[in-house]
């Protein structure tokens, strides 16, 4: 593609975060796409927590001559400053300030589902979630997760982290972990709050991952590998947010109407680290089992393997493994080469023959039939989807 003049390059400006993980995949994703399609002339507006360029934006839009704004809205003046512009925008933010303009978001929805399901394949039956009730995504992700727990029958508890004036900082966080019933995967609304539970674990003897398994939202890696032990989190894909904010803008800009409907990305899945290195299983002889077949699955074992290795009753072995873990030994097989496979499709450029050996997989016909049937479209539309 021939270089585009300056003097004929759009003018966008863009209004995030660069000083957390979270804010830099938003602008990877806009970049993304401005290689893939049209540069554009970029006008960087950062913001953080420290740092609102709410007045800066205000005295710019006074006198800016731009195209189009990608923004993440976040607070009250930073709306304040953008009400009057009359350029195509969008918005990447939960808080819904302008809630006239398209917006995008990750999809709480499945990172709450992802959570359960990592949390329930370790054996876990109680479960909690902790956030800042303050912030739309927060108690978003809590809804979310209190209804799916509670729908598949076991017990959720919550705590509302949110900052209380004249409170101890978390005095009562402390107290509620003391008292949740346990063993219990935890599942914390972002990384930050992930590591305060950690730190109050330690602090008042509670046993990370035995007795509390705790999961993050986000995975900042700085939070990850700083807490101890180091914190299992979501990995959300903010570089695709950035990226279809991106390409709904370049339509707006082109006279084209987008939905004001939120457009909800799903995450890339589950990162695991120590925080979560648990198996929750009274039954020592089904925990050797699964403990084998996490280890091995991607190896092309089946389930003559894994009784070669534990000797009993198949029958026996699959009542039991089903009632206990709710599917078969087949199926827990299965789903651990297909996380691998999914891991594989997004963060790779392999292809699908090597993909399939990494996997376990004999066959490429195999696994894309698996992969259908499971994850609900093919591997290829899979990659597609979640590497933009």
């Amino acid at each position: 593609m021939p270089a585009t003049p300056l003097s004929n390059r759009l003018k966008v400006a863009l209004i995030a975060e660069t000083t957390n993980a979270y804010g830099r995949s938003l602008v990877k994703g806009v970049v993304s796409y401005m290689r893939k399609n049209r540069p554009w002339s970029i006008q960087l507006f950062e913001q953080d927590w420290y740092h609102n360029p709410a007045k800066t934006i205000a005295k710019t839009m006074d006198k800016w001559k731009g195209d189009g704004i990608i923004a993440r809205i976040e607070t009250p003046e930073i709306a304040e400053a953008l009400k009057n512009v009359t350029v195509p925008m969008v918005d990447l933010s939960s808080t819904r300030l302008m809630p006239g303009i398209p917006w995008f978001e990750n999809d709480y929805r499945l990172i709450a589902q992802a959570s359960f399901e990592h949390f329930h394949q370790r054996g876990l039956k109680s479960f909690a979630y902790c956030g800042e009730f303050r912030y739309n995504w927060a108690r978003w992700m809590g809804e979310h997760f209190v209804s799916i727990v509670t729908a598949a029958g076991y017990p959720c508890e919550v705590f509302d982290n949110s900052p209380t004036h004249g409170a101890r900082p978390d005095e009562g966080l402390a107290a509620w972990l003391k008292k949740l019933p346990k063993p219990a995967g935890l599942l914390a609304g972002n990384d930050f709050n992930g590591r305060i539970v950690l730190e109050l674990c330690r602090h008042e003897g509670i046993c990370v991952p035995d007795e509390i398994a705790v999961l993050g939202g986000d995975n900042d890696e700085v939070y990850c590998e700083l807490s101890d032990p180091p914190l299992s989190s979501i990995q959300q894909n903010g570089v695709r947010v950035g990226y279809e904010a991106a390409a709904a803008l370049d339509k707006m800009m082109m006279g084209e109407s987008i939905t004001t409907e939120g457009i909800f990305v799903p995450p890339i899945g589950v990162v695991t680290r120590q925080s979560t290195d648990v198996l929750a299983i009274e039954d020592r002889n089904i925990a050797k089992v699964v403990s084998y077949i996490r280890d091995h699955a991607c190896e092309g074992i089946n389930v003559k393997d894994v009784l070669r290795h534990n000797p009993q009753s198949r029958r026996l072995l699959e009542a039991r493994f089903k009632a206990i873990l709710g599917h078969s030994p087949h199926d827990e097989i299965l789903n651990i080469r297909i996380a691998r496979v999914k891991k594989l499709l997004v963060e790779s450029d392999l292809n699908m023959e090597r993909i399939s050996e990494l996997s376990g997989f004999t066959y490429v016909e195999y696994l894309s039939v698996a992969f259908k049937r499971l994850v609900g479209v093919a591997p290829s539309v899979y990659r597609r989807e979640h590497q933009r």
